[in-house]
């Protein structure tokens, strides 16, 4: 909840500076005294511009508390998002709106302005979290790899706030939990360990809860702060508390509406452009212009998965993509890079063999022997395969690697559980950001 509030102020603020962007480029650019009327013609205009503003800063990843407000990587995310929202706007004016403003140069002024505002306000936000903020302390009773794991991940995450103010080793250390938590003002318990004294502990827990702190369990809360599932943790019980199938039929119905419609659409938009790329892939390399291949489908179903080729076709021995991979052509990369080699997959879509979000498709053989080497691996398969996924948009590449395999599953398995539109229209915001950002692999 501490984390949504962060979002939330964070949210109000880039309104409040908007609006007062706005007012500055209107003070600027006109007389004091028609201010009032200026500012009652532009403000419902812009409106628009204020939405698609953080619309395209959300796609950024501003939002996120763990962005370094520093270095090429934070100015390139903001060019992106002016470079964005700009170009809608000026549509917008000039295509969707009558013609009362013009603001060729307000929105120039606006723009400049709003950047530099936004920069001071991300630092300001900063400084005074850092200052104002306490990080909420946490002890974990435990000391072993799931411990270890959870230490990793709060590392790797510190805008979420949380502190490890305390680390149970042993079950000797339980009988002072109390005292400590009031000593170092804990006020998060979780449990990677019971030191095979389960019934003890949970005395000492219970006892706990009139100091007002929160008890959770190591799959929850690594859950919670790394938006994986702990594959270590996943059994047979846990598929039986977690997975909800019969209440998503209302989800799955609104997102099979989507992907059929959504899919005619782009299928539309995009087609008088696909002799344009089939021309190049064959000016570039000998070779056909689709790359077709079996996948595994919506419980095991086998598809032939299509996409424009990347890859040179001569002394290709058919192995797994790597990164760095040196058959990919020149145009491939560019295809990969902007995910328009995926196009294709559209004709999936259609035919109800992919979904535009989902865990992507694994070859069967592939597939056969992950299986063998990862538990439960092939319950990605309870829900149809994606163009996009969780796993895609999390910022990682994961190789064909058993290592990757179990970072992918841990992916996949926090979007089967969780699956809904408002997963689902996040994962579709950080894809558009991979594309504009030239993410893709």
């Amino acid at each position: 909840m501490k984390n949504k509030i962060k979002k939330i102020i964070l949210l109000l603020g880039d309104i409040a500076f908007l609006n007062l962007s706005l007012f500055l480029t209107l003070v600027i650019r006109y007389n004091y005294d028609s201010l009032e009327v200026q500012w009652e013609n532009h403000l419902p205009k812009f409106i628009f511009v204020f939405f698609i503003f953080i619309l395209s800063l959300y796609i950024n990843n501003f939002y996120n508390l763990n962005l370094e407000i520093k270095g090429r990587r934070f100015f390139k995310r903001l060019a992106t998002s002016i470079i964005f929202s700009s170009f809608f706007s000026i549509i917008y004016f000039y295509l969707a709106t009558e013609q009362t403003i013009t603001p060729k140069t307000n929105l120039l002024i606006f723009y400049i302005l709003f950047s530099l505002l936004l920069i001071i306000w991300r630092y300001i936000f900063r400084i005074s979290n850092n200052s104002f903020s306490k990080n909420q302390g946490i002890a974990i009773i435990g000391n072993n790899e799931k411990s270890n794991n959870l230490l990793k991940e709060i590392r790797l995450n510190p805008g979420h706030g949380y502190e490890v103010s305390l680390l149970v080793k042993d079950i000797d250390d339980i009988y002072y939990l109390p005292k400590l938590i009031v000593e170092k003002n804990i006020k998060n318990i979780v449990i990677c360990d019971d030191f095979n004294h389960g019934q003890e502990l949970r005395n000492i827990l219970f006892s706990c809860f009139e100091l007002n702190v929160n008890i959770f369990s190591y799959p929850d809360f690594y859950e919670q702060i790394s938006g994986k599932v702990p594959v270590e943790e996943v059994d047979v019980k846990w598929f039986l508390d977690n997975l909800k199938e019969g209440e998503k039929s209302y989800f799955n119905s609104i997102k099979n509406i989507f992907d059929y419609s959504f899919s005619f659409i782009l299928l539309t938009i995009t087609l008088p452009f696909w002799p344009i790329i089939a021309l190049l892939i064959k000016l570039e390399s000998y070779g056909p212009i689709f790359f077709k291949q079996k996948r595994l489908g919506l419980k095991g179903k086998s598809f032939i998965m299509i996409k424009f080729r990347t890859m040179t076709e001569s002394d290709n021995d058919q192995a797994m993509t790597i990164e760095g991979d040196m058959r990919i052509t020149r145009l491939g990369n560019i295809l990969r890079k902007t995910r328009l080699d995926e196009i294709p997959q559209l004709l999936n879509i259609i035919k109800g063999e992919m979904s535009f979000i989902g865990p992507r498709p694994e070859r069967p053989e592939l597939a056969e022997n992950l299986e063998k080497e990862v538990p439960f691996y092939n319950t990605r398969l309870l829900v149809k395969p994606g163009l996009s996924g969780w796993d895609q948009v999390s910022g990682e590449y994961h190789s064909a690697s058993t290592e990757d395999t179990l970072k992918k599953l841990q992916n996949d398995l926090f979007y089967i559980k969780n699956r809904s539109l408002y997963l689902d229209t996040i994962i579709i915001l950080k894809t558009i950001s991979a594309i504009l950002n030239r993410a893709g692999r």
